[in-house]
């Protein structure tokens, strides 16, 4: 997905503190403010790309540091479950317009005390759940874009926890596959350090991880080494969540799930055999991804594995976590109801000395 608009620009040093999150009516999602032109979501970030500090932009860019934040994005009031309502020259739409797209209205800087306070605030706020979670996104991906995702997914949740979405440096391009490789390596480290201070200081609960496509190579890489580390935050987070992994499947399978079953005992996995951007990933490498079920489905110890096969109407169809509604509604059972797949209406099937889910489809 290419970047459509630059972030508005946001001194963080003239900016006065934000106040303390506004009363909740009763029964209203905190993380959403409604308007009589659009809705507006608030969500936390925290990045590792370079911030341009003449444009006030997070661009593909390696930062020295890890930056936070959040920010707010539109949601029309015509949105559809699903959808990243975007300008299109087939509507004479050349500029976006918060009444009929996502768009980022506004971002606020924090400092890495000042976010945590934030998560803290926001967790202790009427109408939140008192959870939260942490999107990691794939390539191809520019900043606005993942905050864009990350409001589209708490909106169409009606997600009442804490939204925070983590940016790794994507060129936010096609052309970018292996500079973003290189770049999700990179990001490693930096991730870890994140999930480490978001587990020990944030005061959230309960914390879900929810990683698409190459993102969960950090994700992954970051939670292993957390695990090996630092033991006692084993069984800190309550689920993780791997959506279409770009990820070797074998090395997923031999080295990857054993060290995440060992520190988290509720993992979902998410595959589809349609997934043209994983299948262009098995070319470009060699083997099967782990996200990919043409070449048999990924079932191992310690992980539910759900098919998404067919659900998915798009080019790529890569994106259907947060782009089909069946998915979108089966990860609000995990997320939002507590729910394994047994109690979830799943197909159950069998693959070797496995087992694996099938999700319906909606009913013709």
């Amino acid at each position: 997905m290419e970047e459509r608009a630059e972030l508005p620009r946001r001194e963080a040093s003239t900016r006065p503190p934000l106040p303390p999150p506004r009363p909740t009516p009763v029964g209203a999602n905190p993380n959403v403010e409604r308007d009589e032109a659009y809705a507006r979501v608030t969500v936390l970030f925290g990045t590792d790309r370079k911030l341009d500090p003449r444009t006030g932009t997070f661009g593909g860019g390696r930062g020295e540091r890890i930056a936070y934040g959040e920010v707010a994005v539109s949601v029309p009031h015509g949105h559809k479950t699903g959808e990243l309502e975007a300008p299109s020259i087939w509507k004479l739409e050349f500029r976006e317009d918060p009444r009929r797209h996502m768009a980022i209205l506004d971002w606020t800087p924090h400092t890495r005390m000042g976010f945590l306070n934030r998560v803290k605030a926001k967790v202790q706020a009427q109408g939140s759940s008192g959870s939260s979670f942490v999107f990691v996104h794939g390539y191809n991906v520019s900043f606005s874009d993942a905050a864009r995702r990350t409001a589209q997914i708490t909106y169409d949740l009606d997600y009442r926890g804490v939204p925070v979405f983590y940016s790794w440096p994507s060129q936010g391009t096609l052309q970018g596959y292996t500079t973003d490789e290189n770049n999700v390596q990179w990001s490693e480290a930096n991730l870890k350090r994140f999930l480490v201070d978001f587990a020990q200081k944030s005061g959230v609960k309960d914390i879900y991880l929810i990683a698409h496509s190459m993102g969960n190579r950090a994700l992954t890489g970051a939670l292993r080494q957390v695990f090996a580390e630092q033991p006692k935050l084993r069984g800190r987070f309550k689920e993780i969540i791997l959506t279409a992994p770009d990820i070797d499947a074998e090395i997923f399978k031999r080295d990857i799930a054993p060290a995440l079953a060992a520190g988290c005992d509720r993992i979902t996995l998410y595959a589809s055999n349609g997934d043209n951007a994983l299948l262009a990933s098995k070319k470009v490498h060699g083997y099967p991804r782990a996200g990919d079920t043409a070449e048999g489905i990924v079932v191992v110890p310690g992980i539910e594995t759900i098919d998404a096969s067919g659900l998915d109407t798009s080019f790529l169809e890569h994106s259907y976590f947060a782009t089909a509604p069946p998915v979108i509604s089966d990860i609000r059972r995990v997320l939002l109801d507590g729910l394994r797949a047994a109690r979830r209406g799943l197909e159950p099937h069998v693959a070797g000395t496995g087992s694996y889910w099938k999700l319906k489809g909606p009913k013709p």
